[in-house]
């Protein structure tokens, strides 16, 4: 406990300071302004109203009858007052070191003034009271915007090293045009949470600003090799081939997706076209193909290249000539997602000619004579007269030819549009012309 009159401090037990001889206060102060607003309102209201002005003066008997009624519950006289119960000068406790009379063991300032209390002390008092709170207000709003920026400050910390503050420091570096920077940033993010996809669409962002989508493309396909059930991948790398217009790479990664991925993106899932046709086995007349898109629009071609958007739209049977025809279609839903390509290879193979007939015979001849070919529609004929077989190399017969003199070995084949050869038809001539 400390001094109320000097500050010192008075140890355990003691009654009084023993330094300036200050009473140590037991029992609270007594205020006698409480009493006085008492009877205020009491008068005022016994008067219904009236300016009575004496409700003002202060009851000497009242405050007389409560200082007695402390003395009797503290066994001794209230410091600053006389036995009588009149303020007065004190014995030592009511003087200050310089002998004049100052505070009373209360400690309050002892006046002297002894009458009625005025609404200007009131007043004062009052204002008095509202600058304290004032003040204290003011420290607790000071502390408390301390505190506030303190943990605002640490809050900030802590984001600006998380993940998504991370990952915005790379965003604001491609704005800024710092690629590398931005890379840096968003390699930091994957390295806390590779799992996520934010970062690795940074990532991606920073190869496409400059012009390299396959460096974009890894870094999507890296991840999913590492995540292959984690569907916000899957979902951020249809997203990079929607925006660099490379939909038909959509199909060849939802097609080696977990299943568990394919149906939580069903949307991005798109049925194949029905083929009309088998391609077992060869047939031996021209045939028409049918596609079966489920009403979805197909492109196809039928040169063995991938088709694309550009390609031919179906719009009805394809007529498949002699040879070998490849079929490559894929269809689009309605939101322009395309399906993986479908291919089939048709092989039509006409019947062909044992071998081509050839006149005259194997023979003698005497007489000049020709050699003809019979070629049916859909083929073409080659021949040799020196023993070779023919091909399409060949020579090729285009109407009758003069038998040579002497021994000639002569051979046929017939050729289809498609390229296959007939059997080769052989003849032995022998010309000796007479003289």
């Amino acid at each position: 406990m400390r001094c109320r009159n000097c500050g010192h401090r008075i140890p355990e037990g003691m009654l009084y300071c023993d330094v300036c001889g200050q009473e140590i206060q037991i029992v609270p102060d007594y205020n006698p302004l409480d009493d006085m607003l008492t009877e205020q309102i009491k008068v005022s209201i016994d008067n219904n109203g009236t300016n009575d002005t004496d409700y003002l003066v202060y009851d000497d008997a009242r405050l007389n009858q409560r200082r007695d009624m402390t003395r009797r519950n503290t066994g001794r006289t209230e410091p600053g007052r006389t036995a009588s119960g009149r303020t007065g000068r004190t014995g030592t406790t009511g003087r200050t070191p310089s002998g004049k009379t100052g505070r009373t063991g209360t400690g309050r300032m002892n006046t002297g003034r002894k009458g009625p209390v005025t609404k200007e002390d009131i007043r004062r008092q009052r204002e008095r009271k509202r600058a304290r709170l004032k003040k204290k207000r003011q420290k607790v709003l000071i502390m408390l915007g301390i505190i506030v920026a303190s943990i605002g400050a640490v809050c900030f910390v802590i984001y600006q090293n998380s993940y998504a503050g991370i990952v915005r420091k790379g965003y604001r570096a491609i704005n800024n045009q710092e690629y590398s920077t931005a890379q840096e940033h968003f390699k930091r993010a994957i390295g806390k949470n590779d799992a996520k996809a934010e970062a690795y669409n940074g990532l991606a962002q920073t190869y496409v600003k400059q012009s390299d989508l396959n460096g974009a493309e890894g870094v999507f396909k890296d991840a999913i090799i590492k995540h292959r059930k984690n569907k916000d991948l899957y979902k951020a790398c249809i997203k990079f081939y929607i925006d660099s217009e490379q939909l038909l790479k959509i199909p060849i990664l939802m097609d080696e997706a977990e299943e568990s991925v394919r149906e939580a993106l069903s949307e991005y899932v798109v049925s194949r076209p029905k083929f009309s046709l088998e391609a077992d086995e060869p047939f031996d007349e021209v045939q028409q193909l049918s596609l079966d898109g489920s009403g979805m629009a197909m492109y196809y071609t039928t040169d063995g290249s991938d088709p694309t958007f550009s390609s031919n739209k179906y719009r009805g049977p394809i007529k498949i000539e002699e040879g070998k025809t490849p079929i490559k279609v894929f269809a689009v839903n309605d939101d322009g997602i395309p399906s993986v390509i479908v291919e089939k290879i048709y092989i039509v193979e006409f019947p062909i000619e044992e071998a081509p007939a050839v006149s005259p015979s194997t023979g003698q001849y005497e007489d000049e004579t020709k050699i003809e070919i019979k070629v049916p529609d859909g083929y073409s004929a080659y021949y040799t007269m020196s023993g070779e077989d023919p091909t399409t190399s060949s020579k090729k017969y285009t109407g009758p030819i003069d038998m040579p003199e002497g021994e000639t070995l002569f051979k046929a084949v017939l050729v289809t549009d498609s390229g296959r050869l007939s059997g080769i038809t052989t003849r032995n001539y022998m010309l000796e012309m007479n003289e």
